[in-house]
């Protein structure tokens, strides 16, 4: 019926259509507006017949059912490694809890350390301290996998793990910092993994193949052969990976089923040995624990030890007062041994390893050791955290495989913290089975060098130790193959982002698909790590790294928590703010009481990559919580700005630039960029504006052009602040607008820089009319102004200069006279210039009282400069003043009278009233002028209409103004021809809106400045800027 009813829609619509052109339509146009017609009926007629109404919108915005089948197959995950000579495979189907991130995490998490440390963790620091030090690593990855569940249940999270959610969740800077730290804990995870297995293989499984001798006498032999075949094993692992990714995938799961059956076996065998064994048996000479002595050997009456601890027929004194015993190892639950093992015993290095804490059992006082173990380093409670803590990482694999998962906003979350919680009772039950088992002597014995080299937990495993000596192997490879094969991955996915650019050629893969140079870096890195040759140095370093990476997982929940962002909708509900606070505080807590040291690499990496990446990284934005927050802050910040006017000791220029363009849309003049620059020295506000005459409807696009350039002239010059540009039908209009409205609360600039109109007597009255007019804006919104003459005569910001910068004081505006040098004095352009003040003392005053004045007042305000007074005596106005003042008017009236004459050849009544209309435009906006101000204007034109040229007497009022410009121009150049930068007041634009006095007064000002090359015009907005309290 659906496709019947889509059918007859379809024929009516074609119906309608023809109709269409068969009527008075298709006949009043012509054959090209008809061909055009045609053609976007057809394309319509692809359009949904219910769907006409937004014909217009589908053409560049997709169809609801499009956008929806978009996002549902949406995948952004990084490829995982493929085998480049294996045939394409079936689509896999989609996995589920317990495949896709459940038994991922359990790999992952149950490491070496489990097989190799626990037992010693136990033994050195008792069943109290150690069922804290596990819980307490184990609350720190539940509390940050509750943050991580959070984050990765708030969309799709591709591969990556942490650094894809920091990244995206704090920002680029944070991101790769932090992707770096994972990296590198990944890249020495695997050699902690290597040596790990290099331990258990020379240690427990073959100990005849060490090159170094006897490394049982020897622990700088041991470490030797570790960092031998220790290397050759990773040359052997990054061949694998590099040509048998195939190999890695499909030994994960043998690694996998090795770690299950390995600690199957030894939770069997210990209920199997509830009693202990007979086994294993320590030789004890008094309370002190002894190596390779056959325990047939262990008695007095034997020549074996009698030969080793009296050598030369002089017994060692501990010897003499102590008997040798034979200790069962392996005593069982059932024997009571756990309330032996309660309590800590943590030693210095080169103590011995005994029962109790007397001096006299631990305490070395011979330089030999006589087959005595003696601790190899310092324990503690907080190193014992830093050495067992990754055995507990491992809890980002599941979010690693979110493309591969079903639902991956359910089996992350459920997967990820039952592999915890299962992982922690593991962890959590061993100590507690391996205190009420194996004697404290044995469990102390790290590399049980006292039951003849073999490993504690294998000899309590059922059936036989090489279950867990081939398992343990087996599967501290796989878990080092899978950190070979992830680390380089995860390097090319920073290098991919373009956040770090030194990482650029990483980025690339071979022709294979894979990253090979990656993987080279990797094996570099991991070769490092390889030769420090110890696993209990190795452990603590990479905690560092997982630590940090755990703790901005849990600030990212807690800053998007706080922030309340719109986008901040996780599905996983039971989380809190608090709980990731808890998790940073106990990794920051963690980090430093493990390894300060360590610690500080770790952060000194991350601030480093930091601050790299904020200075020379490409900017990414990612809509992340960092500038969520600094959004909340700068909302905070002017609010609080709102709440009243700024102190004076708080005011600061926060400059507006008004850059002109010109036809190719390029600002006028550049050094205005650099003059901002050099007065803000690179700190403060500063917003740059242009305005654009037209329709912005019609040039929109010119608009955004202009922009661009505006922000490549803003970054050459390192201008620090925002540019628009303003599209507005008058330029004079614009500028208003602009200077009334920019700027947001408290942020509101309050300084304008403004070029001069060089070319006013050319381009007649628009050009003066628009820089007055911006004046007395400004004025009007208490603005301070400031107009820099022969700004290209400017000085590059990459320029130092030397001379004078003069200040020519005529009137006080606020003080902002005396506060401009000192702000441009704070730049290396000027720094080394001096300040010279000079202010005009008429005849009435004392002008060495005003000397002594003026310094008195610069001392205060803290101001070094030199001070002149400059007496200006009452002087008869001079011919040449007439005359300037007579050229001036002149020009006022040519001017006016070629008004007249468009008047007086106007044909249509309406033309004049046109023209009147336009004269009264030119004066206040609101027309509050006086109307006998238009009147008297119409009544000189008219009676100046005939010869303007005839001899006419110079306006007083002109004449003394042009007398005072002349006079102070002769000063002015006298003492300030050769400074650097002269700085003077701007007069204020002539109360009357009349074109004449606009006219007279830019005349005024070119006169004032003539002879001088640099010059700054300023005038306060009405305020103090400066103050000489504290």
């Amino acid at each position: 019926m659906q496709s019947n009813k889509d059918a007859k829609d379809d024929s009516d619509e074609m119906e309608i259509i023809p109709s269409e052109h068969n009527g008075t339509v298709h006949d009043t146009k012509n054959e090209d507006s008809g061909d055009i017609h045609r053609a976007e009926e057809n394309q319509k007629s692809n359009i949904d017949p219910n769907l006409y109404l937004y014909d217009d919108d589908l053409a560049t915005r997709p169809h609801i059912s499009t956008f929806i089948s978009s996002i549902a197959n949406y995948e952004n995950t990084i490829p995982a490694a493929t085998d480049p000579d294996a045939k394409p495979a079936a689509p896999s189907a989609r996995m589920g809890t317990l495949i896709g991130v459940f038994l991922p995490c359990i790999q992952n998490i149950f490491g070496v350390i489990l097989f190799i440390r626990l037992t010693w963790v136990v033994g050195t620091a008792g069943a109290v301290c150690g069922f804290l030090i596990v819980l307490t690593c184990c609350c720190v990855t539940m509390l940050t996998a509750i943050s991580m569940s959070a984050i990765a249940t708030n969309g799709v999270v591709p591969a990556g793990g942490s650094y894809f959610m920091i990244s995206r969740s704090l920002g680029p800077e944070f991101g790769g910092a932090v992707g770096m730290l994972f990296y590198t804990g990944t890249t020495l995870a695997a050699a902690m993994y290597i040596v790990g297995a290099v331990e258990i293989v020379l240690t427990y499984m073959a100990p005849w193949a060490s090159i170094f001798g006897d490394f049982t006498k020897d622990a700088d032999a041991m470490y030797n052969n570790f960092r031998v075949y220790g290397t050759l094993l990773l040359i052997f692992m990054g061949l694998i990976v590099f040509v048998g990714v195939k190999f890695v995938n499909k030994f994960a799961t043998v690694a996998l089923a090795c770690v299950i059956l390995s600690i199957i076996a030894v939770y069997v065998g210990i209920f199997d040995n509830i009693h202990g064994n007979e086994k294993l048996y320590m030789c004890v000479l008094g309370k002190r624990l002894l190596k390779d002595i056959p325990i047939e050997n262990c008695t007095k009456e034997d020549s074996f030890l009698r030969d080793i601890y009296c050598p030369e027929g002089r017994c060692e004194e501990y010897y003499l007062a102590n008997n040798v015993t034979k200790v069962k190892g392996i005593k069982g639950l059932a024997s009571g041994v756990f309330y032996d093992n309660i309590f800590p015993s943590f030693l210095e290095k080169g103590q011995f390893i005994s029962y109790g804490k007397n001096a006299i059992d631990i305490e070395n006082t011979n330089d030999q050791s006589y087959n005595q173990i003696m601790a190899d380093i310092t324990t503690s409670f907080t190193l014992l955290i830093g050495i067992f803590f990754p055995s507990v990482t491992g809890i980002m694999a599941g979010s690693n495989r979110s493309g591969d998962l079903a639902d991956a906003q359910k089996s992350i979350p459920i997967g990820t913290i039952c592999a915890i919680l299962t992982t922690s009772t593991v962890y959590l039950s061993s100590v507690m089975f391996f205190a009420g088992t194996v004697d404290n002597l044995l469990l102390r014995d790290k590399f049980g060098q006292s039951i003849g080299g073999k490993l504690v937990v294998a000899n309590i495993a059922w059936p036989n130790q090489w279950v867990i000596l081939i398992g343990s192997f087996l599967s501290t490879l796989g878990a080092g193959l899978q950190s070979l094969t992830g680390a380089p991955r995860l390097l090319q996915a920073i290098a991919r982002d373009e956040i770090i650019p030194f990482l650029a050629p990483f980025a690339k893969s071979s022709s294979r698909g894979e990253p090979t140079r990656a993987l080279l870096l990797t094996i570099c890195i991991c070769q490092c790590g390889i030769l420090l040759g110890n696993v209990d140095l190795l452990a603590p370093l990479l905690s560092m790294f997982f630590l940090m990476c755990y703790g901005f997982v849990n600030l990212a929940c807690a800053v998007q928590t706080l922030l309340r962002t719109p986008n901040w909708r996780p599905r996983f509900k039971f989380y809190h703010w608090s709980l990731s606070l808890i998790g940073l505080t106990l990794c920051i807590s963690v980090m430093i009481m493990t390894s300060w040291y360590f610690a500080l690499i770790a952060m000194g990496m991350a601030i480093i990559i930091y601050k790299y990446i904020e200075y020379r990284g490409a900017e990414k934005e990612w809509g992340d919580g960092i500038r969520g927050m600094a959004l909340t802050a700068a909302r905070y910040s002017l609010l609080r700005l709102e709440e009243g006017p700024p102190h004076t000791k708080n005011w600061r220029p926060q400059i507006l630039v008004l850059s002109k363009l010109n036809d190719n849309l390029l600002p006028k003049y550049r050094k205005i960029f650099s003059f901002a620059t050099q007065l803000k020295a690179g700190k403060g506000l500063t917003i740059c504006v242009s305005v654009i005459k037209g329709d912005h409807t019609k040039i929109s696009n010119k608009a955004v052009d202009a922009k661009s350039t505006l922000r490549k002239y803003m970054t050459d010059e390192k201008v620090k602040g925002f540019c628009d540009v303003l599209v507005a039908q008058q330029i004079g209009e614009g500028l208003s607008s602009v200077i009334q409205t920019i700027g947001l609360g408290g942020m509101k600039p309050n300084t304008v820089i403004i070029g001069w109109p060089y070319s006013w007597r050319q381009e007649g009255r628009n050009s003066w009319k628009t820089f007055i007019q911006t004046v007395r804006t400004v004025a009007a919104c208490h603005m301070a102004l400031m107009v820099p003459k022969g700004i290209n005569f400017y000085p590059e910001s990459n320029h130092k200069i030397g001379g004078n910068i003069d200040i020519w004081w005529i009137v006080h505006d606020g003080g902002l006279l005396m506060l401009l040098p000192f702000l441009l004095k704070q730049h290396r352009t000027w720094r080394n210039c001096k300040l010279r003040i000079f202010t005009v003392a008429q005849i009435e005053d004392n002008s060495i009282q005003m000397k002594k004045d003026l310094k008195t007042f610069l001392y205060h305000l803290r101001i070094e400069a030199d001070v002149e007074v400059v007496e200006m005596n009452n002087s008869d106005i001079s011919a040449y003043t007439y005359e300037r003042t007579l050229m001036m008017e002149q020009r006022n009236q040519m001017l006016r009278a070629l008004g007249l004459n468009k008047k007086e050849n106007s044909k249509v009544d309406s033309q004049n009233d046109e023209k009147r209309n336009s004269i009264d435009l030119d004066g206040p906006e609101n027309g509050d002028a006086p109307e006998t101000t238009s009147n008297k204007d119409e009544s000189t034109e008219k009676s100046d209409g005939g010869d303007f040229k005839s001899s006419v007497k110079p306006d007083e009022f002109n004449v003394r103004r042009m007398h005072t410009a002349i006079k102070l121009n002769e000063v002015i150049v006298e003492k300030s021809q050769d400074a650097q930068l002269v700085i003077m007041n701007l007069p204020g634009p002539p109360r009357e809106v009349r074109a004449e006095r606009e006219s007279n007064y830019m005349e005024f000002l070119e006169v004032l400045t003539e002879g001088l090359e640099k010059v700054l015009m300023v005038r306060g907005g009405g305020r103090e800027v400066i103050t000489i309290y504290s």
